[in-house]
């Protein structure tokens, strides 16, 4: 996967947490994810198809980073994971991925993006929509950590 194409992702999430939730997240080493099990509590997963590439982004929130979002957004803080933060991870999910087409469409790449799912549950699995490396991102803010796990997969490519 090429490099340039994760910058998008980082770059958008970033802005969403910011404008959205007031919160600054800072980046860690990327790295190649081994297996399907989430690094958080829960996933938002959307699948993304084009002419050259196609494959998916995953939004895994730690519960104390989401519910700090929560508080952020909605001006209260759940107890725990429930309906309202489900909701609100499919909405962050989508915005971080429209805010990645944009910027990749400013390079050539043109995508039609599926409907957010969202899995919960302590070491639930994601399941990515192409057979390419995935590359997972670690996040830190004041509330914990987080991840992105970007797999996409160039078309014709083996």
């Amino acid at each position: 996967m090429n490099v340039a194409f994760i910058n998008p992702f980082i770059q958008s999430i970033l802005d969403v947490l910011s404008t959205m939730a007031g919160l600054e997240a800072r980046p860690g080493r990327p790295a190649i994810k081994e297996n399907a099990t989430a690094r958080g509590d829960v996933t938002g997963i959307i699948g993304m198809a084009g002419e050259q590439v196609s494959g998916s982004l995953a939004v895994c929130f730690t519960e104390a980073v989401i519910i700090e979002i929560s508080r952020r957004m909605l001006g209260e803080a759940p107890a725990t994971i429930d309906e309202s933060v489900t909701d609100m991870v499919g909405e962050l999910t989508n915005m971080v991925t429209g805010g990645a087409k944009k910027l990749l469409a400013e390079d050539g790449y043109d995508f039609d993006m599926a409907i957010p799912a969202v899995f919960s549950g302590k070491e639930h699995t994601i399941n990515h929509k192409s057979s390419g490396a995935t590359i997972i991102l670690p996040f830190d803010t004041d509330a914990g950590a987080f991840f992105i796990e970007i797999c996409f997969k160039e078309k014709g490519a083996s």
